[in-house]
């Protein structure tokens, strides 16, 4: 069996990687380039994606990424200075009801990424755009690039994120509603903030912390290992660079709307405008890093009835959004997905009959609320 992914996000690169565990010949097309995917700086990982990255990642990988992990996050804290200094007012578990976050750890994304690319150089392709594909009478399906390039292979995987070139030809009445909302997102040197106090009020639980009108999100990454040291131990193959100067930081985001944002959209500028609104939380906006400052687009799509099953298929953000659990619903659906095709190459399951099974389990577990919302880049 051969698949082809298109887009090498965290969903597209867990599949590749559990699908070549498998014995799998697979080749992952990336639009972007190697270094050019900004996508925010951290990401909460629950028990849904941290399954899906032990069952498809090689033992060394998976253990990289346990090594670079924060604290556990089993609650977030509700911050206000209405009393005056910034205290806790409340907490909410972390138990994941009514759509709420799951208990998990946070992760750096850059680094993660990083991780899944490891081993998979010689079947990424970087610098592809994907434009359309066909289905062939043989049962197969062919892709084509906007470089020229051809490919050919058994199942076809958009990957492709919010904008899905794929899911666009495939599943033309799946439309992505732009709600107006932006979160702007960036990460701040601990050092930095460190006698401001607040990163050891909140811990390593996520908070949302409320002062003069202004509400932002905030959440610290303190690495259970240096990420130098726990590179050395489990992943030595991994890019130096991935590791080089990654320090612990507070995490931040702020909500804002498309007609505030205006015409900012390079880093340098969306983090002018973040500290145009943070009133007294200023301080952590004006020492982030600009360079890791971005503004995500907040869309949703609506839940969508069954489609007959095909050798093309969506994971991810190209099918289901949600608000800040994205990610680790694109690596589930990698692992759901990587799990039915090993079964279809072993000749223990027919191939759309697992690939229809696979977007069963997608529209049940993908689609927890009756419209779901995600920030795509």
């Amino acid at each position: 069996m051969r698949v082809i992914v298109v887009g090498a996000g965290l969903g597209g690169l867990t599949l590749a990687q559990g699908l070549r565990r498998a014995g799998v010949d697979v080749v992952v097309y990336e639009r972007d380039g190697a270094l050019e995917r900004p996508q925010g700086v951290s990401l909460h990982v629950d028990d849904r994606g941290a399954s899906a990255l032990r069952a498809c990642l090689p033992p060394g990988h998976a253990a990289m990424v346990e090594a670079t992990t924060g604290g556990p996050r089993t609650q977030t804290l509700r911050l206000s200075d209405v009393d005056g200094p910034l205290t806790v007012v409340g907490a909410q578990p972390s138990d994941g009801m009514a759509g709420g976050a799951r208990p998990g750890r946070q992760v750096h994304r850059p680094l993660l990424r990083a991780v899944l690319l490891t081993g998979l150089e010689d079947v990424v392709r970087f610098g592809a755009e994907f434009t359309r594909f066909e289905q062939r009478a043989d049962g197969t399906v062919q892709a084509w690039f906007a470089d020229g390039r051809t490919d050919i292979a058994d199942v076809l995987v958009g990957a492709d994120g919010i904008g899905s070139a794929v899911r666009r030809q495939y599943l033309p009445h799946a439309q992505v509603v732009d709600t107006g909302r932006r979160m702007l997102m960036g990460a701040t040197p601990l050092h930095a903030v460190a006698d401001a106090g607040l990163p050891g009020l909140i811990g390593d639980n996520p908070a949302t912390v409320h002062v003069s009108g202004t509400m932002m999100a905030l959440g610290v990454l303190r690495f259970a290992e240096s990420p130098v040291v726990a590179r050395q131990r489990w992943l030595p193959t991994l890019r130096p660079d991935a590791v080089a100067h990654i320090e612990d930081y507070v995490m931040w985001a702020l909500p804002v709307t498309q007609e505030w944002l205006g015409a900012a959209s390079l880093s340098a500028a969306v983090w002018r405008r973040a500290k145009e609104l943070t009133a007294d939380l200023r301080l952590i906006v004006a020492e982030a890093w600009p360079d890791v400052t971005v503004a995500l687009r907040i869309g949703m799509i609506p839940p969508m009835p069954a489609w007959p099953a095909s050798p093309v298929t969506v994971i991810g953000d190209a099918i289901h959004l949600a608000p800040g659990f994205g990610g680790n619903l694109a690596m589930q659906d990698a692992y759901h997905l990587c799990q039915v095709l090993a079964e279809a190459n072993r000749g223990r399951r027919e191939l759309l009959d697992a690939i229809g099974g696979y977007e069963d389990t997608m529209r049940r577990t993908g689609f927890p609320t009756p419209a779901t919302t995600k920030a795509g880049a």
